[in-house]
């Protein structure tokens, strides 16, 4: 699963995963940013959250669009035993695109274009 984060230039977008627990047991994931550009991406709520016996659990991950070029990262969910049960590690990948650009200011200044 690819989660992508698409905006202006120096915009920062949030994303929300959901879980959904099927089960009958309330499961605990730890997530953690792997790759080339993990240091880009955060988790703003945390790197641990649970999930509640046949309810949704989420996870924020936050990216600011700092360069020009694509992110990419991995988010891994990695499964902490809670009651004794062990859920499915899950990974996406995660990345960014510049949809465009918007200036932070204008400067007007007045030059000579050549002179001999």
């Amino acid at each position: 699963n690819t989660i992508e984060f698409a905006g202006a230039l120096h915009a920062t977008v949030v994303k929300q995963v959901r879980l959904k627990n099927p089960s009958n047991n309330t499961l605990a994931y730890t997530a953690l940013l792997v790759g080339r550009d993990a240091g880009d991406f955060s988790l703003p709520k945390g790197s641990t959250f649970t999930v509640p016996a046949m309810k949704q659990g989420s996870v924020n991950v936050e990216f600011t669009i700092r360069f020009l070029h694509p992110a990419e990262a991995v988010l891994l969910l990695i499964s902490n035993k809670v009651d004794g049960l062990n859920g499915a590690t899950l990974t996406f990948s995660l990345k960014s695109e510049v949809k465009s650009i918007e200036p932070l200011g204008m400067i007007r200044c007045r030059s000579p274009c050549y002179e001999l």
